[in-house]
């Protein structure tokens, strides 16, 4: 017997796989949705941080379209290939891929991009050190626009994160509640902060 697809409904905090298998899910329309409330539009350039094999990068390439950009930055050379590979089965040709070998420097120009995209990887698993977050942050303010933003979605570390964000100069602009997927295979209803910098560094 194949597998079968749940419906049911997410209520805040709640996970639901798409089936029992915890395949890959089809949740685009949902995810196109909180990218463009958190602020996602067309010509921009943006960073997904941590982009794994292209969950948000995707849409978010369909979102910025032909005169936006998106840097897919990620440590894992084979997830970069599976994002690239389903790029060009879209026809997407704004992504641009981004190895890295995990080091905190991050290889874009000074206040290149509108928005960095940060989900799912600002927590202690992948950065247990706090100075080493805050190395990540210095970078993020560095690359980001005077006028862009800092969308996060604080998975693993809801209580801690914004004193953090904000202790690198960043102040929350809003907070959002939508349909997040979590590791390629879970939906839930999460929490996305939009963060700005702040212009004047004491």
């Amino acid at each position: 017997m194949g597998s079968y697809v749940k419906y049911v409904k997410i209520e805040q905090g709640e996970i639901r796989k798409d089936n029992e298998e915890g395949q890959e899910i089809d949740s685009k329309p949902n995810i196109i949705r909180i990218l463009q409330r958190i602020g996602i539009k067309n010509g921009q350039t943006v960073l997904d941080f941590g982009c794994g094999s292209g969950t948000y990068t995707i849409p978010v390439a369909k979102i910025v379209g032909k005169e936006g950009k998106v840097y897919a930055l990620d440590k894992d050379k084979n997830a970069l290939d599976n994002l690239m590979k389903k790029a060009k089965l879209d026809g997407l040709k704004n992504i641009r891929r981004i190895a890295t070998s995990g080091e905190l420097r991050i290889e874009l120009p000074d206040e290149s991009v509108d928005v960095s995209l940060i989900f799912d990887v600002f927590h202690r698993y992948y950065f247990p050190q706090i100075k080493d977050r805050k190395r990540l942050l210095d970078e993020i303010y560095r690359i980001t626009k005077t006028n862009g933003f800092v969308s996060v979605w604080p998975k693993h570390m809801e209580s801690e994160v914004r004193a953090e964000i904000e202790g690198a100069n960043f102040y929350m602009e809003r907070e959002y509640f939508g349909t997040l997927i979590h590791d390629n295979k879970d939906i839930e209803t999460g929490k996305v902060i939009n963060f700005r910098k702040k212009l004047y560094v004491c």
